[in-house]
């Protein structure tokens, strides 16, 4: 696999959840810090987002939010004083329709009577409608790629001609699949949620100018390794095979992969065989001589001895530590 389908896979536990919500009028609703990711996309309106600790973020039809550390937060119709946010509903209460909807319009009437509520309602001072759609994604935090790591505390990724176009595709397909309750939607819309998170972190990776890893990402070198190491971990990796194959000198990469990773190639290959191995216990029970064999190590007394000098446990231990909800 790749970086980022790899960091996302050695955290992630259990499927996504997700829910459409639709609220007029005044409305301010908290979302509790939570262990995980959330995210929102603004189907339909406009509205603001609250962090606990930020600035206020303005949302539009089309944005799209991802709070990759589980930051608490609330969403608004509009930029709240400290009392009114301290009255803030609970998020439930908004997802399960306790509070006010309005009438939803025909599907084929929605592009025209959008632009023309905003409009009204704008010149008005009024609130109108606002469409979302809110979820989570549950993960492990205990050994988190350090690309997750990195992330800030909420990625604002707002709907702009010709940008993020998998994205955009990403978000059509779930509004489809949300609107027609096809058949075998129970498996396609997870799938779509799943590939919406890789979306808004290849999104951000693309646009950052400050997080260390787009500029690992971006450099050829240090990519050419990091795709080496992740598409086969178990293979015997050496220094000279992983500089040729990213095509430069030995110091070459040992250099670049440190000064960008932070960390040497062959620690970092040790450090991402642990972590494998650690999402493999936690979520099969393959005996541990197969997940050894699985991470490149020749025998099950290899791995727990490294794994316990990486994690302070034995792998059974912690296996019978793990509980991996449904």
């Amino acid at each position: 696999m790749d970086v980022v389908s790899d960091a996302i896979s050695a955290v992630r536990v259990g499927r996504p959840s997700s829910d459409r919500v639709r609220v007029g009028g005044r409305w301010c609703a908290r979302l509790a810090p939570y262990e995980g990711a959330g995210f929102h996309i603004v189907l339909r309106g406009d509205c603001w987002l609250l962090p606990d600790a930020g600035e206020p973020v303005a949302l539009g039809a089309g944005d799209a939010v991802l709070l990759p550390h589980g930051t608490g937060h609330v969403i608004a119709d509009a930029p709240a004083d400290a009392e009114t946010v301290a009255r803030a509903v609970p998020f439930a209460r908004w997802a399960d329709g306790s509070l006010p909807r309005p009438p939803r319009p025909a599907p084929r009437a929605r592009d025209a009577e959008t632009a023309r509520e905003t409009e009204t309602a704008r010149e008005a001072g009024i609130a109108r409608e606002v469409e979302m759609l809110c979820g989570k994604y549950r993960l492990d935090r205990r050994h988190t790629h350090p690309l997750l790591a990195e992330l800030p505390p909420l990625v604002h990724l707002p709907a702009r001609d010709g940008a993020h176009p998998e994205l955009r595709a990403a978000i059509g397909l779930l509004e489809g699949e949300l609107d027609e309750r096809r058949p075998g939607a129970s498996l396609a819309l997870p799938s779509l949620l799943d590939l919406l998170f890789v979306y808004m972190i290849r999104s951000w990776t693309a646009e950052s100018t400050t997080g260390t890893w787009p500029a690992a990402l971006g450099d050829p070198a240090t990519a050419a390794a990091l795709r080496a190491l992740h598409s086969d971990p178990a293979a015997p990796w050496t220094i000279d095979r992983l500089a040729a194959e990213a095509g430069v000198s030995r110091p070459t990469l040992a250099r670049r992969f440190t000064t960008l990773v932070g960390r040497p190639p062959m620690a970092y290959l040790t450090w991402w065989r642990l972590t494998r191995a650690a999402a493999l216990l936690r979520s099969t029970e393959a005996p541990l001589a197969t997940v050894a064999r699985h991470v490149g190590y020749a025998s099950p007394y290899a791995l727990s001895h490294a794994f316990r000098r990486e994690f302070g446990t034995t792998p059974g231990r912690y296996r019978d530590a793990t509980v991996t909800p449904g």
